[in-house]
């Protein structure tokens, strides 16, 4: 079994720092390659995955300043590799919804995971490639979807890649976009109220920079609040590891939240809200607590009360690598037997 892994190719694969799609395809691949399948990786030619790996373009290119700019990029990309995969490959897989246009050109079996939020008019795309078997990374995801081959996948992460830590120091970690959305505003106002302080670490894209500069600088002051910019797989490690607990006040229907995982991983509980795949992911009162508001958020930090090593081995348990792959590698088997079976109908 031979697999194409087709990543977008504006973001290095894995990440220098923020990209989730990417750090998914890294380890998928990854632990592909040690179950012993074939996997080739179609990325920019600055990844490191230490699978086989082609490119197009040489250099990452985010944050995006143009989004028709980066659709063209992309598309491009994608067409080259679909086809480039179509000739040795037995399977694509794919990370971007308009990606499966091009399955039109190819007879292998096409694999497309749903690593946004649902969306009525990309669901509306599906209904033409019925033939793609689609993941979806969340229940909560998967509810809002219909297409007949759908199933739910969740991302794995690799334990012993994450620094694990009993004692903590006395601050609290906020990890991902600065956005409205994933709620940075209120992760201030629960260090705030606590008097505990805050590390933000995150990337400031140029669509949320009046949120940063109006809604969020302000109230750093080296202190209390501090910003400490975009953070890279080592720097990340360290926030997550010595914090008392990871801030996660979504206030979207999160698709999945990987940093969640992360943070457990190194024996830090995630303090969040119950948007979208939430409930799935935080086990309330085992690996943290989901909150309904920033004064329940702020009731739970003011009573801490953790095992880093259960917290630990709850991400071990339910979000090892090994599930995922086993997960994707029987979807493959079946999605090639299926088009076993078809050719010789």
């Amino acid at each position: 079994m031979k697999i194409a892994l087709i990543a977008p190719p504006h973001i290095a694969v894995p990440p220098a720092d923020y990209g989730g799609t990417e750090l998914f395809v890294a380890q998928l691949a990854e632990g592909l390659h040690k179950r012993g399948v074939e996997v080739i990786v179609y990325t920019n030619a600055e990844s490191t995955v230490n699978v086989e790996r082609r490119s197009l373009y040489k250099q990452s290119q985010w944050p995006i300043k143009n989004a028709e700019h980066a659709l063209v990029r992309a598309l491009n990309h994608e067409s080259w590799a679909i086809r480039d995969a179509s000739k040795e490959c037995d399977l694509i897989h794919l990370q971007s919804p308009h990606a499966i246009t091009f399955s039109r050109f190819t007879e292998k079996p096409v694999v497309l995971t749903l690593h946004g939020p649902h969306d009525p008019k990309l669901s509306q795309l599906y209904t033409h490639f019925p033939d793609v078997y689609y993941v979806a990374i969340s229940n909560s995801q998967c509810v809002s979807e219909t297409m007949p081959r759908l199933r739910t996948i969740y991302h794995g992460v690799d334990s012993a890649q994450y620094t694990f830590r009993e004692t903590k120091q006395r601050y609290l970690s906020f990890i991902g976009r600065v956005a409205l959305i994933k709620g940075t505003h209120l992760a201030i106002e629960v260090a705030r109220k606590t008097g505990i302080p805050l590390k933000i670490a995150g990337d400031v894209q140029p669509i949320n920079r009046d949120y940063f500069e109006k809604k969020i600088q302000p109230h750093i002051d080296g202190e209390l609040i501090q910003y400490v910019g975009r953070a890279d797989f080592k720097l990340k490690n360290d926030l997550l590891s010595n914090s008392l607990a990871m801030l996660f006040p979504i206030q979207w229907r999160e698709p999945f939240g990987l940093v969640m995982v992360e943070a457990m991983a190194c024996g830090t509980p995630v303090i969040a809200t119950p948007g979208g795949s939430v409930p799935e992911i935080v086990r309330d009162g085992v690996s943290g607590y989901i909150c309904r508001n920033v004064d329940q958020m702020v009731e739970h930090v003011a009573q801490l009360d953790f095992d880093p090593a259960a917290v630990r081995r709850y991400v071990e348990d339910n979000f090892s690598i090994d599930r995922m792959v086993n997960s994707y590698v029987k979807l493959y088997e079946d999605a090639l037997a299926d088009a076993h079976k078809a050719r010789a109908a």
